[in-house]
């Protein structure tokens, strides 16, 4: 279902992009209430709705919400946040089988979970989108693994001849918290939006124990890294923290020096980083 963003959002969203590229120092201090306007959370909720999705561990799916009454329970949700009472909720975690034999972990948060990232996922991404690298292709609105390829294939038609894909394993599950929210926090001063994504980093994971019950880890705080693998939230967070590896890539001097234009590829359970080199011209012999 493709559904079409509200002009109020829209607006909205468009005022925060603006203010963002216009302004590259700006921090944004104002942005808590935007999460909760009704706009917003009711495009969020129906956003999650037409994504589907299994209920989490409190069990409860869309067909629940709607029996309960969609505008009591997004009234409820709305009066949560307003108070600054909304606790998130633990991750149930699942397995999906791959390919090579293996199993990929699949985070599910709850519905409500899930509503509430999608709303700061609405407020957030204009203003991220103004500093991001447009070679950075992962996890962004019109962005694709098809304009990652494109961008290879024309480079090697003008001058580059060597490509380096570079798999970082396990990269949801390692981003450090620490650095991650510096990166927030460097155009984000809104101390509620802030404990807001904090929360979700350090949400326990709740999985079948294989008797019958449920184990609960808690291994993202006790390690203080990691992002929730499978939360609406989670491709921005990783997209603002491989932003650094751009960023000191070229501050550090290794595209000019290797010869190479580095950018991520789109990628489901890690993420992939590709350098095309530029190889020197062999020397003829005399």
């Amino acid at each position: 279902m493709n559904l079409q963003t509200p002009e109020s959002v829209q607006k909205l969203q468009n005022a925060l992009h603006a203010k963002a590229k216009g302004s590259p120092s700006f921090r944004f201090y104002a942005l808590y209430d935007k999460v909760y306007r009704d706009d917003i959370l009711d495009f969020a909720y129906r956003l999650a709705r037409s994504n589907g999705g299994a209920p989490g561990v409190d069990g409860q799916d869309f067909a629940d919400i709607e029996a309960y009454g969609v505008e009591r329970w997004l009234g409820e949700l709305t009066q949560a946040l307003k108070e600054k009472k909304y606790r998130t909720q633990a991750v149930r975690r699942v397995y999906i089988p791959k390919a090579d034999g293996k199993q990929r972990p699949l985070g599910i948060p709850t519905v409500r979970d899930r509503v509430v990232q999608t709303a700061v996922v609405f407020v957030l991404t204009p203003i991220f989108e103004a500093d991001l690298d447009p070679h950075q292709y992962a996890y962004r609105p019109g962005g694709s693994a098809h304009d990652a390829v494109r961008h290879v294939h024309r480079l090697l038609n003008t001058g580059y001849t060597e490509v380096v894909d570079a798999d970082l394993s396990d990269y949801f599950g390692s981003v450090p918290h620490a650095e991650l929210m510096r990166c927030l926090a460097r155009r984000i001063v809104d101390r509620h939006l802030l404990a807001l994504i904090k929360q979700w980093l350090v949400m326990p994971v709740d999985e079948d124990d294989g008797r019958g019950g449920t184990r609960r880890t808690t291994t993202a705080k006790d390690d203080k890294r990691g992002t929730p693998q499978g939360a609406p939230i989670s491709p921005l967070l990783s997209n603002l923290y491989l932003r650094r590896f751009m960023l000191g890539w070229k501050a550090l001097g290794l595209e000019r020096k290797l010869r190479a234009q580095s950018f991520p590829m789109p990628m489901t359970s890690s993420s992939c980083v590709v350098a095309v080199r530029r190889q020197p011209m062999p020397q003829c012999a005399a």
